[in-house]
């Protein structure tokens, strides 16, 4: 049986934070929720054991409730130290087979493909490290903050976890510790390696991406790991969740005339989807206009009897340098890209918080950095992405899952009209964009900005 073991005992005094480190956000969710989503959806894993600051065992219990996670078994008070929150999860278990795989709470971005070489190396050995190369020179420093000696990195690795045991080997290393009056705290693969020196440590390979959450400047770095990590150009089919997920569903789409949104409806038809578009030019609907939008949701709603799926491609493009733009110019950007989106929101918000719904937005590459002739452009597309990750976060608790999409140069009339013509091959096919626009609106992703790239 492999047994996850989540150790989610550690402090924020290092981030200057009073809430835990595992407690706090990122894309969307609390650090502590995207490790046990990978856990939760590795097949290799059976059961997973929650280890706790005592103070927040009821907020982990909560958590876990409202995730609805089926393999959560367990959720233990730790201790004081690390080894403390270790044995914890030892003695909570009693077959001395039973593989206990240990992990850092914050490591949300361990992979699946980890987890799985650490399960398949428990085959052979006992005691599972995970590390990567050292790219660093590591020195040693006397008591004076003087170099002493300078190893050879070649054979230096950074410890990760998860760090991976038979149960009945680390529960013998840990009694063997407790018996010493001079054992000091260490980690896990620390306290084998010291009390049973003839027990071998595999080490699995890690990856960067494993990073652990520590400094302040980390929640920024996870944040774009995260958006990294979902990189989806070369997605060129549905997931198996969109297409079961598609059949009888009710997804409205504003901007589905055409481009991306009308391409995300011919999808989404072919799946027996009940699908409903509005625009300007199909329906005289104005995103902009909150009544409009209003009334589009609530005509299907009245019809269907709910509304599963928000989607809202609808957008304009002025390439124009701001000293040239009139006032209304702007003021129609203004409204149609940024205003039009706090309407979708709002006004889809009852619906959406009815059936435990999905609402998806689309920003542009321009969002990370203003550039000449797309002033107002940029800046909406910009203003986009904090408004998901904040909304995500407001209504995380009602089950919204709220996600933009970023997708590279595509090729549709908005950019025709504003580009010309361009080679063949330098734009991303509108259907890239809407497979994975519909396989994110069926994943369990909120508050993510999933970046969707052509195939080099």
């Amino acid at each position: 049986m492999n047994i996850a073991v989540i150790l989610a005992g550690g402090s924020g005094y290092r981030l200057g934070d009073d809430i835990p480190k595992q407690f706090l956000k990122v894309a969307g969710k609390q650090v502590l929720e995207h490790t046990i989503d990978v856990f939760e959806g590795c097949a290799a894993i059976d059961e997973i054991c929650v280890v706790s600051k005592p103070d927040y065992v009821a907020h982990v219990e909560e958590l876990v409730v409202r995730n609805q996670y089926k393999k959560v078994k367990k959720i233990l008070n730790g201790g004081k130290d690390r080894y403390e929150s270790s044995l914890a999860a030892i003695n909570a278990y009693t077959d001395d087979e039973t593989n206990l795989i240990f992990h850092d709470a914050v490591r949300p971005l361990v992979s699946e493909h980890i987890i799985e070489s650490c399960i398949k190396a428990l085959q052979q050995f006992n005691a599972v490290d995970v590390a990567v190369k050292t790219t660093d020179t590591i020195v040693s420093v006397t008591p004076d903050e003087c170099i002493d000696f300078i190893p050879n990195r070649s054979s230096l690795r950074n410890g990760q976890t998860p760090q991976c045991f038979k149960r009945g080997i680390i529960k013998k290393a840990y009694d063997l510790a407790l018996a010493d009056p001079n054992f000091a705290t260490t980690d896990d693969c620390g306290t084998v390696r010291r009390y049973l020196p003839e027990e071998p440590i595999y080490v699995v390979a890690g990856e960067n991406s494993n990073m652990k959450l520590t400094y302040i400047e980390d929640l920024f770095l996870l944040d774009k790991l995260f958006q990294l990590r979902t990189t989806s150009g070369n997605q060129k089919c549905l997931s198996p969740e969109a297409i079961t997920g598609l059949q009888n569903k009710v997804l409205v789409i504003f901007g589905g005339s055409y481009g991306i949104g009308g391409e995300i409806l011919k999808i989404a038809q072919g799946y027996n989807a009940h699908v409903y578009s509005f625009s300007r030019s199909q329906n005289n609907c104005d995103v902009s206009v909150n009544t409009n939008v209003r009334e589009a949701l609530r005509q299907v709603a009245e019809k269907e009897g709910r509304i599963d799926i928000v989607v809202n491609t609808a957008g304009i493009l002025v390439k124009e340098a701001l000293s040239s733009m009139s006032q209304t110019s702007i003021q129609n950007s203004l409204n149609v890209n940024l205003l039009g989106v706090i309407n979708v929101a709002r006004e889809a918000f009852p619906y959406l918080r009815k059936t435990r719904g999905s609402l998806l937005f689309y920003t542009s590459s321009s969002y990370t950095r203003g550039r000449m002739m797309y002033s107002i452009y940029s800046a909406t597309k910009a203003a986009i992405v904090n408004f998901v990750q904040a909304i995500a976060e407001e209504w995380y608790g009602f089950g919204i899952r709220i996600n933009c999409i970023n997708p590279e140069r595509t090729k549709t009339p908005m950019r025709i009209q504003n580009f010309g013509n361009e080679p063949e091959g330098t734009l991303l096919p509108a259907e890239d964009v809407a497979i994975v626009s519909l396989n994110t609106v069926f994943s369990t992703s909120t508050g993510e900005v999933i970046d969707v790239r052509r195939k080099k």
